[in-house]
């Protein structure tokens, strides 16, 4: 419950809608209808939207930019929060390092833009990236040898049980490879602090510079819309065989450029990006059925020629039942 009158009376009186469509609310353009929804723009009003899911007994989604995820079809019986917290402040230190900190809702390309702006520098690997600071936190955003917890000093979440803020640090987020603590569904994030490095404006212009480039490189090997990014997470070490120059091979768009299917395999609208293979881009009014039949037959396909059974990277929303195969191919 939230105990102070003040933050009640903060809370607008349209804060909880029903029936929302969240097809033009997420990178796949797909998917059906929020039960209920929100866009909280402070603490007190995101504490609200989740005393509304806790006290109604309903599932609660926080959405981002909806970059990493797939809605189904049938849409999400619950309650959808899509936070608009979209302040960003940061502190200069002795030491030479800066303290960011920046809302749930502020998209990684801002933060980034505002660091550089101040000749700040760190989060421009991260360029090019879809993506909101609380969605890139609960999926440890990675980018070549890059991960978000790297950065990530300290931040303020709320457990949902109990509607209580607390603020954690690093360790607290049991970081690991597009993982955080965040998965376990009781706590959300409202703010992160990113430690970062404070530059000379020549060494600024050199990061805008790389940031540039890196935008550059990803939009020339990366489909820039309709899709979710890598559909399939890497492999675990231990779950793979195959090596080369004595690693093993984890990458899952390996496997699925060697079996062809690259701009080639197509179900409906969903179609498997001609720039990457382990990319679905949906090519203009394709449903979310279509995009799980697309990503079954890839699933199929890879199992049949190397016995391996790919996992999904991208987030499942609103399925009654886990719609690709997890455990085995029947």
């Amino acid at each position: 419950m939230i105990q102070h009158h003040t933050a009640q009376k903060a809370i607008r009186k349209n804060l909880i809608t029903q029936n929302v469509p969240l097809h033009d609310k997420n990178w796949f353009g797909s998917g059906g209808i929020a039960r209920y929804y929100a866009e909280p723009t402070t603490a007190a009003e995101f504490q609200y939207a989740l005393q509304f899911a806790h006290e109604s007994t309903l599932p609660f989604f926080v959405l981002g930019s909806g970059a990493n995820c797939l809605i189904s079809d049938d849409g999400f019986n619950g309650l959808v929060i899509r936070p608009q917290l979209n302040a960003i402040t940061h502190t200069s230190m002795d030491d030479g390092t800066a303290l960011v900190t920046a809302g749930a809702g502020v998209t990684m390309s801002d933060l980034i833009t505002h660091c550089l702006a101040h000749h700040i520098i760190g989060l421009e690997e991260f360029s090019g990236i879809p993506g909101t600071v609380g969605g890139s936190v609960y999926i440890n955003l990675h980018y070549f040898n890059f991960l978000l917890a790297q950065f990530l000093s300290h931040a303020r979440v709320i457990e949902h049980n109990t509607n209580k803020l607390m603020s954690v640090d690093n360790t607290w987020f049991e970081f690991g490879y597009d993982y955080s603590k965040l998965h376990a569904k009781n706590h959300v994030l409202l703010e992160a602090t990113f430690k970062l490095t404070h530059v000379s404006e020549a060494q600024a212009a050199y990061a805008r510079g790389r940031s540039d480039e890196i935008i550059r490189h990803r939009a020339a090997r990366y489909p820039q819309q309709h899709t979710c990014g890598s559909f399939f997470r890497n492999f675990h070490e231990h779950e793979v065989t195959i090596t080369s120059n004595g690693k093993r091979m984890v990458y899952a768009a390996y496997y699925l450029d060697k079996i062809g299917i690259k701009g080639a395999l197509r179900i409906g609208n969903a179609q498997v990006s001609y720039q990457h293979a382990n990319m679905i881009v949906n090519l203009g009014n394709a449903t979310s059925t279509d995009i799980i039949n697309l990503a079954r037959c890839m699933q199929e396909r890879v199992y049949e020629e190397f016995g391996l059974i790919l996992q999904p990277e991208c987030q499942l929303i609103g399925f009654s039942s886990y719609p690709l195969y997890k455990n085995s191919i029947k």
